[in-house]
């Protein structure tokens, strides 16, 4: 308790003080979430209070002008707004706060305590938009990460700093196998993202990683479902924010994002709050383009030899695997995991469908044997399911096709491998070692 009183007084100590006079706006409007206030300039990414009229204030952030006006969206609901309520400026505009108090904590998109814990106080500010780095500071993916999922590490095997993303439909195990990562990663920081889920998986979350040894070097930034577009969006961008952070100083980051798809949906609602016009599937370009600039600020930096891994889930709406979102996301990521449904319903967990998801990377930072094996594995998988109906109905004539033949003969063990329980872990020497085991003696 005497330290945090220390702590309080000593930043009283160093705070500066404002003599300035006090700028102030007043809300004129407010239609659909969108505020407009009269008298107030501010830059894009502001955020200000807001006077309710009863002793608190409200926080909104500016999000764009029109015709003299600043535009603005409440970081919560309109409920207690009234017109004629003064708004004032707050804080470094596009700053947000970073640092290894994060660390062992769990906060909202404004960084707040959601976890009972005291509040965090930290000097370091880190632009919400990224430091951009020229493309050739960007050092290349050289060395493999180990994640403690065998069929991963085995068939798909991740980069330092590589991008990927995990797709699948709802209720297929996508937050349940990220759940194993964020355990299993061999990293100095995990960095967790939970953007737009349901408030009951992010009390689990933080209830099964927030203590013993792994809290001290994990970070969560948790904004549920029923939040404001513009605090989840926030949300993303702090939790990229403090990984950007981490890998200027030198660490090893796994920044876990869930969902892409729930922050689009954020940018979504926020473009056509300003009068954007949707587009693909009624997305705006900007809500689209908001993926793509969140992702790019992942990767390995050459400068401080620090490096981001990010792992991102897509939710492929109605198992839709051509949405925009999944369509923008296999663009730009450095691979992607594919969850099967047909495979989830079989009872196979992880239902990772070998044949649909890639490593870009792979073939770079393992031995060639390793690839050849993967390689192997994926001919022997693919073999089967694409017989698999004949097999079932005795239509198929043994003898028809070697490789469909070895591929029937070894298809349990084929599935052994590709399940894992979800409190096991497997390293990558464990994982290269069964696949030989497996692999290495059929020809």
């Amino acid at each position: 308790m005497l330290s945090q009183i220390d702590s309080v007084l000593s930043d009283f100590a160093d705070a500066s003080v404002d003599f300035r006079p006090q700028r102030y706006g007043l809300v004129t409007a407010c239609d659909g979430g969108l505020i407009e206030v009269s008298g107030l300039s501010v830059p894009v990414g502001a955020l200000c209070r807001i006077d309710d009229g009863k002793g608190s204030a409200l926080t909104a952030e500016t999000i764009g002008f029109r015709n003299g006006r600043t535009m603005m969206t409440l970081l919560g609901d309109v409920v207690l707004l009234r017109p004629g309520a003064r708004v004032r400026p707050e804080g470094a505009p596009g700053m947000l706060p970073v640092g290894p108090a994060y660390l062992g904590r769990a906060v909202d998109g404004e960084g707040k305590p959601i976890d009972g814990g005291p509040a965090l106080r930290s000097k370091i500010d880190w632009p919400a938009g990224g430091v951009r780095t020229g493309a050739l500071d960007r050092a290349s993916v050289k060395e493999p990460f180990d994640i403690g999922i065998r069929a991963i590490n085995g068939l798909m095997t991740l980069g330092v700093g590589q991008r990927v993303g995990i797709m699948a439909g709802s209720g297929v195990g996508k937050s349940v196998l990220i759940d194993m990562i964020a355990r299993g990663a061999q990293a100095d920081v995990v960095v967790v993202g939970l953007i737009g889920e349901r408030a009951r998986e992010v009390s689990d979350f933080v209830e099964r990683h927030m203590h013993g040894e792994k809290a001290g070097r994990t970070a969560v930034v948790a904004v549920p479902a029923d939040h404001a577009p513009n605090l989840r969006l926030r949300g993303a961008l702090l939790a990229t924010s403090l990984a950007e952070h981490f890998r200027n100083s030198g660490k090893r980051v796994l920044l876990i994002i869930d969902s892409l798809t729930r922050i689009a949906h954020a940018a979504r609602e926020i473009g056509l709050l300003l009068g954007e016009p949707g587009a693909a599937r009624g997305y705006p370009p900007s809500a689209l383009a908001t993926i793509t600039k969140l992702v790019e600020r992942a990767g390995n930096s050459a400068e401080s030899g620090g490096s981001i891994t990010g792992l991102y889930s897509v939710l492929a709406d109605g198992d839709d695997h051509n949405d925009p979102v999944v369509d923008t996301a296999r663009s730009i990521l450095d691979g992607h995991i594919v969850l099967s449904r047909d495979l989830a319903q079989r009872g196979q967990y992880p239902a990772i469908d070998v044949a649909a998801s890639l490593s870009r990377v792979m073939n770079d930072i393992v031995p060639p044997e390793h690839a050849e094996l993967a390689r192997r594995f994926r001919a022997l998988s693919s073999a089967y399911e694409g017989n698999r109906d004949l097999v079932l109905m005795g239509a198929y004539r043994p003898g028809a096709d070697p490789l469909v033949d070895r591929a029937i003969a070894m298809h349990g063990d084929l599935t052994k491998f590709l399940g894992q329980p979800t409190g096991d872990l497997v390293s990558l020497e464990s994982s290269l070692a069964e696949l030989s085991r497996l692999i290495g003696h059929d020809g």
